[in-house]
């Protein structure tokens, strides 16, 4: 499994006591961060996982083989280029996409990394739904997944996560969608469900 632009390594750490993956590197842009999430694998004892400071754009990346993973996990700058205020820290700038990678740049690596057949899963804004499907499609990333989420029921989505398959069918499936709040301060019964899920041995 490999992350694209991983920051600290949080949801790498999280695939990697979850699902047990045979090996999962973590690709990410800035030295401190990368070196972040290398101690925090190392501080959990997570040995399958490998932390890469490297820029995703860059082909090829050392310890990162073309065509060699079976899952890629994303989380792209959600903001489109200059548009938005701009943080002071330079660190929140990059990862917000100031000078860093844009989407089309992530769909890119993803398709790069991926076997044929290997799978790539997305969460991105819900208003850019319409770019990220038009990016994996000219990828060669067909969309097999797709789920829109909601802080509450009343509410319109603001992230969608979608898994799109290297090589795949057009064929899409659209699943219920997730609402993070039955009322304030109060997950709903889905994402109490996902904040508990046991680890898979």
């Amino acid at each position: 499994m490999l992350e694209l632009g991983a920051g600290c390594g949080v949801i790498s750490l999280i695939i990697a006591m979850l699902t047990h993956p045979r090996q999962i590197v973590a690709v990410e842009l800035q030295p401190e961060l990368a070196a972040m999430a290398a101690r925090n694998a190392e501080l959990n004892r997570i040995q399958t996982m490998t932390a890469v400071c490297a820029d995703l754009r860059s082909r090829p990346i050392d310890g990162v083989t073309a065509e060699s993973f079976d899952y890629v996990v994303a989380n792209p700058p959600y903001r489109a280029p200059e548009s938005g205020r701009e943080s002071p820290n330079p660190s929140r700038q990059i990862a917000r996409g100031a000078g860093g990678a844009n989407l089309g740049d992530f769909v890119s690596a993803a398709n790069h990394h991926l076997g044929h057949g290997g799978k790539a899963a997305f969460i991105f804004t819900a208003t850019r739904t319409a770019e990220l499907i038009a990016e994996l499609k000219a990828h060669s990333l067909e969309p097999k997944r797709i789920r829109f989420v909601h802080p509450r029921i009343d509410a319109r989505a603001t992230t969608i996560l979608v898994e799109a398959r290297k090589g795949g069918g057009i064929e899409t499936e659209v699943e219920p969608p997730l609402f993070i709040f039955e009322k304030p301060g109060i997950y709903s019964a889905a994402a109490r469900e996902l904040l508990t899920m046991p680890p898979r041995v």
